[in-house]
């Protein structure tokens, strides 16, 4: 390949080769991925663990693995949504807790863990959900696995949409429970699966992503409880990348679509909008309080830092007090959105800040994002296990923080790169 054309002359291989590899030797797969990752790093092309030596906001600095000089990039591949990482209120609520309870809550939450602060974030929470009680986890990760594989069952029936976050699919499956997909966003599908359900003994729970984080797009919500209502199923709803976002004040995909409180099981992420860290839950009373019993994720890790559930706290009360930061956002959605549609650029079905710029080739996607680093914008190349194969792109992740010269400059960059790979004319 030359060094600035998309024509491939050879296929390279992708994350996709190295993953079902098998041997006596358990490590042996392990091999020929490392050689794989050099040859990555010496084309240029790793673009993982990239170090930010500043707070992740709209303009970064990023050290270079080989040379250690430092370069300001456009960062477009955070989920820092409303710039609340590093909001002065957020950031001296996190502070003055430090100072208070100290750097580490000490304990597992069930035991001797959970401090003052613990518990009125849980309570901050439950409210901005409308629900009547939440229970907070070290990680959103943790959180799905722990509520799920506390919740469900063998002979139950989890219900899964296809592209639903890996926390999800993996709680499910760790629980022991059935475990069903149904087409993405497909209603009838959804149907067909709760009617052959219909007559088996244990529960049903449909869960779906508020916001699909490869692809931006917004879960059907009103349409997804009403067949789980009608075939007898709960529905929990993960709202990583909706808090903060959806919704006329930032409660997310609920209160976007106007059924705030019939929702079973509401779950998220503390690390994108919110701007921190740690997974929550939250439901009926009774259900929170078995979950803080069964959820093994809960039960043995150490509660979140004091500090953390401070910050966490500050960042629920801007996104209430401060809602021209969710302004913001969506114009800078709406512009970016529009610009690259008219550009050409084949976005998919994203309705939100998450922005996939789809180019289905692994090896093209790498190539394509090594040249956006060089035209100094800092995107996700997102490839197989991530996304199906053949389904690779570089995702976009608009703030509230971006200026219209950030956007503009991205825009640019992708439009100068996408021509020299042919993914737009």
């Amino acid at each position: 390949m030359g060094e600035h054309t998309g024509v491939l002359t050879e296929r390279l291989p992708s994350l996709a080769d190295y993953y079902e590899l098998t041997d006596k030797d358990l490590f042996a797969k392990t091999v020929p991925f490392s050689k794989f990752i050099a040859e990555l790093r010496q084309r240029g092309e790793f673009a993982y663990r990239r170090t930010l030596t500043c707070p992740n906001q709209n303009r970064v600095t990023v050290q270079d693995p080989l040379t250690g000089t430092v370069h300001e990039l456009v960062m477009m591949a955070s989920n820092n949504y409303l710039g609340l990482t590093n909001h002065p209120k957020v950031v001296e609520a996190g502070l003055k807790a430090m100072r208070e309870f100290g750097v580490g809550a000490g304990s597992v939450p069930l035991l001797g863990g959970t401090q003052v602060i613990h518990r009125r974030l849980e309570e901050r929470l439950a409210q901005f959900k409308d629900c009547e009680d939440a229970v907070v986890f070290s990680s959103g990760y943790g959180s799905n696995i722990g509520c799920l594989m506390a919740l469900l069952r063998r002979g139950d029936t989890a219900i899964n949409d296809r592209l639903n976050h890996a926390s999800i699919i993996d709680g499910c499956r760790m629980s022991g429970a059935q475990v069903r997909a149904f087409r993405h966003n497909d209603m009838a599908n959804l149907a067909q699966i709760l009617v052959q359900g219909d007559a088996e003994p244990g529960g049903k729970l449909v869960i779906v992503d508020g916001v699909f984080s490869m692809d931006g797009d917004i879960a059907p919500l009103p349409a997804i409880l009403e067949l789980a209502r009608r075939y007898g199923a709960k529905v929990m709803i993960d709202e990583a990348h909706a808090t903060g976002v959806l919704g006329a004040t930032g409660r997310g995909t609920p209160e976007h679509f106007g059924v705030e409180g019939q929702i079973d099981i509401v779950a998220g992420t503390l690390s994108k909008a919110l701007g921190a860290v740690g997974g929550f839950v939250a439901s009926t009373r009774e259900v929170v309080e078995y979950i803080r019993f069964y959820g093994r994720s809960y039960m043995f890790s150490t509660n979140t830092a004091p500090a953390v559930a401070a910050a966490l706290i500050a960042a629920l009360d801007v996104i209430e007090d401060e809602p021209w930061l969710r302004q913001a956002l969506w114009d800078n959605i709406r512009y970016t959105t529009a610009t690259l549609r008219g550009l050409g650029f084949d976005l998919g079905r994203t309705e939100t800040a998450i922005i996939p710029v789809l180019v289905d080739d692994d090896a093209k996607v790498l190539r394509m994002n090594k040249r956006m680093h060089e035209e100094g914008v800092f995107l996700n190349p997102v490839a197989f296990p991530a996304v199906p194969k053949r389904k690779a792109r570089l995702r976009l992740s608009l703030m509230a923080t971006h200026t219209r010269e950030d956007l503009d400059r991205t825009i640019e960059a992708l439009a100068k790169v996408g021509r020299e790979f042919g993914v737009i004319g």
